[in-house]
Order: C-alpha cells, then sequence, then structure tokens
C-alpha cells in the first residue's frame, strides 16, 4: 500500500511539473508570439489553424493562455495521462499476474475498483487546476497588461477535466475488460490521432472529440465566467455511462 502511494505521489509530482514548465515557456514567449502573429496568420494554411489564429489575434492573451494550457498542454499531456493512469488499474495486474490477489482482498470488488478508479482521476485532474491557479502571478511576471481573474480559470479547469474524464472512463471500462495494457493504450493512441487529424480537416472537424475542447469553449468561459451546461453535462453523463459498464464488467470478471 504504502509503495503504491508513493509511486502515485511520484506520477502526480512528475505530471504536476510537466504542465506547469508548459505553461511557464508559453507565457514567457507571450510578448514574441504577440509581436509575431502576423507572420503566423500569413503562413496558417489549414481552415482550423486560421481560425485559431483568428482568434488569438482578436482575444489577446486570455485566448492565448487558455489555449495553451487548456487545449495544448491539458489536452495532449493530459489523454496520455488519463490513458496511462486507466490501463494501469486493471489491465496492468491481469497482465502481471496479481489481478487475483488484488481480488483476494476482503473489500468488495466495487470498493476496489471505486478506489482505483477515482484514485487516478484525482491524479488526473488535480494538476489541471493547482497549473492554472498560477496563470494570474505568472502573467504578472512578465508584466502583461491584461489580467485573467481566476474565477473563470477555475471554469476552464473543470470543462478541460470533464473532458479527461471522458478519456479517462473509457480507457478504464478497455481496461475492466482487457489484459493487455500496451495493446489498449496503442488503440486509444491511433483513436486520438485519428480524431486530432478529422479536427483539422474542414467539415470532418465537426465530427472530431476535440471539438469539446476547441479554444472557442474557454474563450467564451472566460469571457462569459459560465460554463456550458450542455457540453458539461454531456461529458459527465458519458463518463457516468463509462464508469457503470465497468463495474458491471469487473463484477462479472474472472482472474
Amino acid at each position: 500500500m504504502l509503495a503504491r502511494i508513493r509511486n502515485a505521489l511520484i506520477v502526480f509530482a512528475a505530471y504536476g511539473l510537466l504542465l506547469q514548465a508548459m505553461l511557464v515557456l508559453a507565457i514567457y514567449f507571450w510578448p514574441d508570439f504577440e509581436k509575431n502573429i502576423q507572420s503566423f496568420e500569413l503562413l496558417a494554411n489549414i481552415g482550423v489553424i486560421k481560425n485559431l489564429i483568428a482568434e488569438l489575434k482578436t482575444g489577446g492573451v486570455s485566448t492565448y493562455i487558455v489555449g495553451q494550457q487548456f487545449f495544448k498542454g491539458c489536452t495532449i499531456l493530459g489523454c496520455a495521462g488519463a490513458v496511462l493512469f486507466a490501463v494501469s488499474a486493471v489491465a496492468n495486474e491481469a497482465h502481471r499476474g496479481t489481478l487475483e490477489i488484488w481480488l483476494a482482498r476482503p473489500q468488495s470488488r466495487r470498493r476496489v475498483l471505486l478506489e482505483r478508479y477515482f484514485g487516478g482521476g484525482l491524479i488526473l485532474v488535480l494538476p489541471v487546476f493547482l497549473t492554472s491557479a498560477t496563470i494570474p502571478a505568472l502573467l504578472n511576471w512578465i508584466d502583461v497588461d491584461e489580467e485573467i481573474k481566476l474565477w473563470p480559470l477555475m471554469l476552464c479547469s473543470v470543462h478541460q477535466s470533464l473532458f479527461l474524464a471522458l478519456v479517462y472512463s473509457f480507457t478504464f471500462l478497455l481496461s475492466t475488460r482487457g489484459n493487455h495494457p500496451i495493446r489498449i493504450a496503442l488503440w486509444m493512441l491511433f483513436l486520438a490521432v485519428f480524431q486530432f487529424s478529422i479536427y483539422l480537416v474542414k467539415v470532418a472537424t465537426h465530427y472530431s472529440l476535440f471539438r469539446l475542447v476547441d479554444v472557442r469553449h474557454f474563450t467564451a468561459i472566460v469571457r462569459d465566467e459560465s460554463l456550458n451546461p450542455v457540453l458539461c453535462l454531456s461529458m459527465l453523463g458519458g463518463s457516468a455511462l463509462c464508469l457503470a459498464l465497468s463495474i458491471w464488467s469487473f463484477d462479472r470478471r474472472t482472474p
């Protein structure tokens, strides 16, 4: 137990530090990006990228920051973390041959599974909130005229966390069904690459899951200081469905 807690803390610290480092670098280079945004606009030849550059041009530092922190940093690194945390929950135990020992504990299967689910989920989303909370201080550090209040950043973190929870929950469901964590991780990687590739294609972009964490959503949250209830409830419902199916699957699983 102590070894598992220690490993979880190491993973939590490493994941959070990577997110923080990416955020610091993004904010540090904002002045250079602002000076060269016209050049980026001329070089962009993909419709989605053109729209993104246009939003950055009109939205200023707030759009740039939420794009860097949430759409780029938390989505890319967070999705990788979601897959790794989820596949290690059950499938990795089965692959190592320790699932039977794990199930021999006096706790019920459901309790053990939920502990794994919420433990991994907490490690996944907590760094999103912690790193986002540093944004106002970092903006003061580079002496930017515009400021971003903490509250809308926390709302953006909620939206981002719901998306990551959706990826995590779906992978967790696969983990309760499989014995090969690497195979599950590779399938999720291929799915993520496919989803991002169609995100960059006109018309097909509307069928990409990455539209759920489009920069425009985070810009709207900062501007209106409110969440989109339809999107949030949809992502929350998807996670809840995957968790329910995971419990059903795990209850019927043999080591």
